[in-house]
């Protein structure tokens, strides 16, 4: 009797489980892996950001989550103007221009695996362009220019994906799924928020509102794993601290509230129709460290002449805000880094969650001041529709508003992304 080569003696509804229980298995392992890896990060961090800051003259603010606010900010140097434009060249250098910084090596292989496999042009990149485009932004972010960690955390995890795939033998599918799953864990680790991490990468890949429920559950599971090695060397406190009473605003600060996430929706729009006034035959060319050269000198410049806060990813200047030790000039620091996005995004400088939390955040609660609401409120509802805005992701961002404010701050938080 002959039996067909494509049938196996296994139950259809055995094997669906177990390649389930598969799936699971390597999204936990996975996820101890990058944590452990995060952990070696931070740690290499924490050594490179006081040698950078002694030879700027200038440390921007941390966030309470990452041991920062216990230090002295101090005053730029005169040195910024050499440094900048040659860290800012360098890194335009390192980071290739297709497919471009963390995320979006993630979005492109997520709908071209098997072609960037082979080639390197779409798809994953090869393990040496990842590896690039981790030291470039690694020297941007150390530098004091507008790239937010997360990008760092966000490519960590990719790689750790391709050490779990020398380890066991993935099919294309699977690596797919995992190199999703392992973004998801880096960031998960550096927001401190697992479940929105998980989300924000389901959310990410799609311009409409779409989702793939099977990459949803490995994302959740490495994500959950990774912030819980993470969490037991430096600790599971929020990112952000925000001083929020666990109530909803009185009625009368709605009008103003639904002002501050219009107004910032608004500057999100005009974000994306300013990223496009370079042409990428421009950005994309031989021109491309030059260009982030003259990046860097823009960032010294501001930070010379006008404020030090733009320095950093502006996570930092939110939570000085969130704590209302700033006023309306929170604004004018949100604007400037409104227009450095503008200028760099297509160069991989600030194109990430941190970069559009800080924007926003900062924008809100500048308007909170000239509107008269609260401060923490505010900058929460800026950050959650500029993040929807500028990244698509409704979901993620009114997750994290809640993995740091509070349950109480859903409702306000969807009605801001859902704007």
């Amino acid at each position: 009797m002959r039996f067909p080569l494509s049938r196996t003696p296994i139950p259809r509804a055995v094997r669906l489980r177990l390649e389930s229980g598969r799936v699971v298995v390597l999204s936990v392992l996975l996820g101890g892996v990058v944590g452990v890896l995060c952990i070696g990060l931070r740690l290499l961090l924490d050594l490179l950001r006081p040698l950078t800051a002694w030879l700027s003259g200038y440390a921007p603010p941390g966030t309470p989550g990452e041991g920062g606010l216990l230090m002295a900010f101090g005053h730029v140097s005169p040195l910024l103007l050499l440094l900048l434009p040659l860290a800012g060249a360098a890194s335009a250098w390192l980071v290739p221009a297709l497919p471009g910084g963390a995320f979006a090596q993630l979005v492109r292989g997520a709908h071209h695996p098997q072609r960037g496999a082979a080639t390197g042009s779409e798809g994953w990149p090869p393990v040496r362009a990842q590896v690039r485009t981790l030291l470039g932004t690694l020297l941007a972010y150390v530098s004091g220019l507008l790239v937010g960690r997360d990008s760092l955390f966000v490519l960590l995890g990719q790689l750790g994906t391709r050490v779990l795939g020398s380890l066991t033998r993935l099919d294309a599918g699977e690596l797919r799924m995992l190199m999703l799953a392992g973004a998801a864990a880096g960031l998960g680790a550096v927001l401190h928020a697992p479940l929105a991490a998980a989300v924000l990468v389901a959310e990410v890949l799609y311009r409409r509102f779409e989702f793939e429920f099977e990459v949803l559950m490995p994302c959740v599971l490495a994500s959950v794993a990774a912030y819980a090695a993470y969490g037991l060397a430096f600790g599971f406190a929020p990112l952000l601290r925000v001083p929020y009473g666990g109530q909803l605003p009185p009625l009368e600060q709605l009008p103003a509230l639904a002002t501050v996430a219009l107004a910032v929706t608004g500057a999100g729009w005009l974000l994306l129709h300013a990223c496009r006034l370079l042409p990428a035959s421009l950005t994309d060319g031989r021109w491309r460290p030059a260009l982030g050269a003259v990046f860097g000198l823009a960032t010294a410049g501001i930070a010379l002449l006008a404020t030090p806060a733009v320095l950093g990813d502006g996570s930092g200047w939110l939570q000085v805000g969130l704590s209302g030790f700033m006023g309306a000039d929170a604004g004018a620091q949100g604007l400037w880094r409104w227009l450095l996005l503008a200028l760099g995004a297509r160069l991989a400088f600030g194109g990430s969650v941190l970069p559009s939390v800080g924007i926003g955040g900062l924008l809100g609660v500048g308007l909170s001041h000239v509107l008269h609401t609260d401060p923490a409120v505010a900058g929460l509802i800026g950050a959650v529709a500029f993040l929807t805005v500028t990244l698509n992701v409704p979901l993620g961002a009114t997750l994290l508003a809640v993995a740091w404010g509070g349950d109480s701050m859903l409702p306000l938080a969807l009605l801001a992304a859902g704007g």
